[in-house]
């Protein structure tokens, strides 16, 4: 019997090109590797301003279950999980603040910071901590960062007398919570850090040489990033905004204390419509003293939003989001079209932990992670059973292949 073989034709590749920058990030990564072509096609991609970011957020988590140290992502549109073999060491010893803009913010053991790209595992270190002007370098006598001088101070007032920390102790109660944020009028990024003593913040540039402190105030809780100006809200409800684009930092409170403040956590996000949005979460089921051998806890099960309205310095609640998704934990705060997103539950919110106390001695407890109705706040679990362990914390994380090469190729 004789066997006739023949040879589907190639597609040219522009439309290779032009099909892929259609797809969602694991699918376009997929098809790469399905035939030379196609690669050569996907790598074209990456290197034109035509590539389509993907816009449903994915879960970014570690699993025990999945294999020592395995790094995964979870799709929310095609409820699968992908395994990052490449990520799994670059990862299993660092610390993860925060993610955005396809990024995620590390910390590694010597407690320096590290933006990521967890697709093609490319990275570029930030600023030294020692930078950070609460942070200073005890060096060894061969002239060598051996130990950090930690001074607990704000700007109105010293706290304590300064500690003596290892390198590696450091990042255990310092780092709470980064940002990466697009400033468009200079096309580059912006690194905001919440870090302690009093949850402060200071901004770094990419390409910077040192972070930059941004005093007097404390205890923020989220920031976001929109013409100029950083906006940043703490847990008083009170929201500031700083304008970078100056030769000098200038503050300005555009929403004061809220009179009665019942919630666990703030967050500040920019709606898709151009509202500045201020969300309230707060925890209706928790057990704080657990019995002997029982585990601290605490669930999301409701969620407050208000429009700010920035010249009046008041905001206004807003009753449902409509077709439009939250986006809340260690990432940055996003409001999203669920009509552009594949997947996404329209008026929900999909929640991470991002708590401060889970890296200080909880790192065994339940993840409060979840998806709550705006309308009722019911809640429901992304999957179950879970399938990430409790530390680091997972995230929420959109996924941009041509992120760190447009960042390199500022440098």
């Amino acid at each position: 019997m004789e066997i006739v073989t023949c040879q589907l034709p190639e597609l040219p590749q522009d439309v290779l090109i032009d099909i892929f920058s259609r797809l969602e990030t694991p699918d376009c990564v997929r098809a790469g590797s399905v035939h030379p072509s196609w690669r050569s096609a996907y790598t074209s991609l990456l290197s034109l301003v035509k590539y389509k970011q993907s816009k449903t957020p994915c879960l970014f988590y570690t699993s025990e279950y999945a294999g020592e140290n395995a790094v995964c992502l979870y799709s929310l549109m095609e409820k699968r999980v992908y395994k990052l073999t490449r990520t799994e060491t670059l990862l299993c010893s660092r610390y993860l603040i925060g993610s955005s803009q396809g990024l995620l913010v590390t910390v590694d053991e010597r407690s320096e910071m590290q933006l990521v790209n967890p697709i093609t595992c490319e990275q570029i270190d930030l600023p030294s901590v020692t930078t950070i002007e609460q942070v200073k370098p005890i060096y060894d006598d061969s002239g060598a960062v051996h130990m950090y001088e930690y001074s607990l101070h704000t700007a109105q007032k010293v706290l304590c007398p300064p500690e003596i920390v290892a390198l590696d102790e450091l990042r255990e109660f310092f780092q709470h919570k980064a940002f990466v944020l697009s400033d468009t009028s200079t096309k580059s990024l912006i690194v905001v850090l919440i870090h302690n003593p009093h949850r402060q913040l200071s901004f770094a540039r990419i390409g910077d040489v040192s972070w930059t402190w941004l005093p007097p105030h404390a205890f923020f809780d989220d920031c976001t990033y929109k013409d100029g100006l950083l906006y940043a809200v703490n847990t008083d409800g009170e929201i500031h905004a700083f304008d970078l684009t100056g030769p000098k930092v200038t503050c300005k409170m555009i929403l004061g204390k809220s009179e009665v403040v019942k919630c666990s956590s703030m967050y500040i996000v920019q709606a898709p419509w151009g509202d500045l949005l201020q969300i309230w979460r707060s925890f209706t089921d928790y057990e704080l003293e657990p019995e002997p051998g029982a585990f601290e806890y605490w669930n999301t099960g409701r969620i407050r939003i208000y429009k700010v309205d920035s010249a009046g310095k008041r905001h206004e609640k807003v009753k449902c989001l409509g077709d439009h998704v939250l986006f809340l934990g260690h990432n940055k705060s996003l409001c999203l079209s669920a009509k552009e997103c594949p997947g996404l539950k329209a008026n929900h919110a999909y929640f991470t932990d991002d708590s401060f106390l889970w890296k200080k001695g909880f790192k065994n407890n339940r993840r409060d992670i979840g998806i709550l109705n705006l309308f009722d706040n019911s809640r429901e679990e992304i999957v179950s059973p879970q399938l990430w362990s409790d530390c680091p914390a997972p995230t929420w994380i959109t996924l941009d292949l041509r992120k760190m090469k447009v960042v390199l190729n500022q440098l």
